[in-house]
């Protein structure tokens, strides 16, 4: 039976937590804590499987007690659970020690089955939070950027840098004007660029393409 510490300055919010966790049957335990204070008190009394650790508690961030946390319960699992979206705090979290991170938008099922894969000593990484980390690993490495995208993107890339017209990729690539407009906007976001202009203009220095 899995062992679950929550913790989070909100009565309601754990209220509401504790019965998500207590309606499976997998966890046998579940125990709450408001701050930094009765983290720690609790950490000394009983041993837990899982900390769900909310970043924005009184007084501490939840960033700096992951450190704290894994001496005391090496064992333990923490996952991030919060009202911040994953790109600002998530891959900090987990190069801080933290087993998994969700948002508080999460639907029930998810916290469950993020909560069950941390507890056998698995990490647990949304879609979205895997992109990022890619992304993260590549700057890290000194990667060009454009390694991240996938073979289509790398096609529109081409076109664009040839001059192409939205409308005249979108036939090419038997494809709607609407999705080589979304096709357009994931480049934006994963060159770290802003305007169409930008995008040519890297095309063409890296190499991708350029004007016929």
């Amino acid at each position: 039976m899995i062992k679950v510490l929550i913790t989070d300055d909100h009565p309601v919010v754990r209220r509401g937590i504790r019965q998500i966790l207590e309606d499976d049957e997998r966890i046998g335990l579940v125990h709450e804590a408001c701050d930094s204070k009765e983290i720690f008190d609790k950490l000394n009394m009983q041993i837990y499987d899982v900390i769900l650790l909310d970043i924005s508690l009184p007084g501490r961030s939840g960033l700096d007690l992951i450190g704290q946390i894994k001496k005391i319960q090496p064992s333990a699992a923490i996952l991030i659970l919060s009202i911040h979206s994953e790109e600002m705090y998530a891959i900090k979290a987990l190069k801080a020690g933290a087993a998994g991170y969700l948002t508080k938008t999460s639907a029930p099922e998810e916290l469950i089955s993020a909560i069950n894969k941390v507890s056998k000593g698995e990490r647990y990484i949304s879609v979205s939070l895997a992109d990022s980390l890619a992304e993260s690993l590549i700057s890290d490495t000194k990667m060009p950027l454009h390694q991240l995208l996938s073979s289509r993107e790398l096609e529109v890339l081409q076109l664009l840098a040839e001059g192409k017209k939205v409308v005249q990729i979108a036939s090419e690539l038997s494809l709607s004007p609407k999705t080589i407009g979304t096709y357009r906007e994931r480049l934006l976001e994963k060159l770290k660029l802003h305007t169409t202009a930008e995008l040519i203009r890297y095309a063409i220095m890296e190499g991708i393409g350029g004007q016929k």
